[in-house]
């Protein structure tokens, strides 16, 4: 490996690194509004959408390990805001009644957030750049 191989790697690394913690800024700065991390209101609008939805499921569309999102539920359950039903090997998760009634002001703090970084990067731009990443985040993961 040549030096400026070795000075690109570091680069992506740390660009890579200061894009993450820039993005998660921008996220808690939206959702701190119904007191939650962007992790467990992304978990609970799906749970809101797809009541009944296995950890599973969940994993993948938000592309946790299953070990993070028992984490994320135990905290939601804590908070009143999603249960859990289990049926045999079976784990469901359910909305609550809390939790459903936070539906409006969830969608409001994503639409925050969206607008957050489409008034940074421009909305046809971030559509792009959102692509991109998956593109690559789904190439490195082999």
């Amino acid at each position: 490996m040549k030096i400026a191989d070795s000075q690109y790697c570091h680069c992506l690394y740390f660009t890579a690194s200061t894009l993450a913690r820039k993005v998660d800024k921008l996220a808690r700065e939206s959702w701190k509004r119904v007191n939650l991390s962007p992790s467990h209101a992304y978990l609970l609008m799906l749970v809101i959408e797809q009541p009944g939805i296995q950890p599973k499921t969940l994993a993948a569309h938000l592309q946790l390990q299953p070990s993070t999102i028992t984490r994320l539920m135990e905290k939601l359950e804590n908070k009143k805001l999603v249960i859990r039903v289990f049926k045999g090997k079976l784990t469901m998760v359910y909305p609550t009644v809390r939790g459903r009634d936070l539906s409006s002001r969830l969608k409001e703090c994503l639409q925050a957030f969206y607008s957050s970084y489409c008034e940074v990067l421009g909305k046809q731009h971030s559509a792009r750049f959102v692509q991109q990443i998956a593109r690559m985040a789904d190439q490195l993961a082999g």
